[in-house]
């Protein structure tokens, strides 16, 4: 009888302990939920420098800022939302999670993350008269964020990038017949693109691979980072990208490598960088960032 009382006892211990646990998690500041940590991706990306400068003008001295990776990012995403637990992470559209989750952008009245960017299709200096057929079409390489969205999902959903690609060329053939209009059919020419293991450029640059293949292009695509991406195009061991994320998050890469390149212009208007978190999170502004 001792014996079961005790256990008895102790079991009841063990709740009110949990109990006491969850309510210390319920008054701890968003702050002290998050170990005072933004979740970001790697080093060289631009969305790190602009989150860097926020962390400075909005004097958040005692937070960090994650280095990491994009799909370490969404996993611990994923992980957080699952369970809506609280976190903080560095965040940009296009991007599937925004479709996957409920999340939302942290006001930025101090304008750290700058104005909303487009991407750019940058070409090799000479591609126009080496790959004329090439050059054209990446030229008029130009879509929105809603057939982007198509393609992330999908890959998101487990599809195999280069079968998502092929899916929306094929069920898209009005828009991809309006970027190969007059453009000639070639034998196996060699490409290469360049692409960041972003999800928004994981699509793209699968679509336009997908449409140079079926001009006869032997395409080449070569995941790197930044940096490489946009030396390769500068140095011509990369024929172009179309990553381009300007006037901000790769401004920096067009800054060194001007006149090293040619920028063909905006394939997608209307992007966003920003602190980003869930929806289910009572917190509206980096501003109140620093009183937690």
């Amino acid at each position: 009888m001792k014996k079961i009382v005790s256990l008895l006892f102790a079991a009841a211990l063990i709740l009110a302990l949990a109990a006491c646990g969850s309510k210390a998690d319920e008054n701890a500041s968003i702050g002290e939920q998050v170990d005072h940590e933004i979740i970001g991706i790697d080093p060289g990306a631009g969305i790190m420098k602009a989150a860097n400068k926020a962390k400075e003008d909005y004097d958040l001295s005692d937070w960090e800022i994650v280095e990491g990776s994009s799909a370490a990012m969404t996993a611990t995403l994923k992980k957080a939302y699952d369970k809506e637990e609280p976190i903080i992470i560095t965040g940009w559209t296009p991007h599937w999670m925004f479709n996957a989750y409920d999340l939302k952008y942290l006001e930025d009245p101090k304008g750290s993350f700058g104005k909303d960017e487009n991407i750019h299709t940058i070409a090799r200096n000479g591609l126009k008269e080496d790959m004329p057929e090439a050059y054209q079409v990446l030229d008029n390489f130009h879509w929105d964020t809603d057939a982007m969205g198509e393609v992330m999902m999908e890959i998101y959903d487990g599809t195999q990038p280069e079968d998502a690609a092929a899916a929306w060329v094929k069920d898209n053939a009005d828009l991809v017949s309006e970027w190969t209009k007059g453009v000639s059919k070639v034998d196996g020419d060699k490409i290469k693109l360049g692409y960041v293991a972003w999800d928004s450029e994981i699509a793209s640059t699968n679509v336009i691979g997908k449409v140079l293949t079926d001009l006869g292009y032997d395409v080449t695509l070569s995941q790197v980072e930044a940096g490489p991406m946009w030396t390769g195009v500068a140095d011509g061991s990369l024929d172009a990208h179309v990553a381009g994320w300007l006037p901000i998050t790769h401004e920096d890469y067009a800054t060194k490598y001007k006149g090293k390149f040619e920028d063909l212009g905006a394939n997608l208007e209307g992007t966003k960088l920003g602190i980003v978190v869930p929806s289910y999170m009572d917190i509206d502004s980096i501003e109140d960032l620093k009183a937690e």
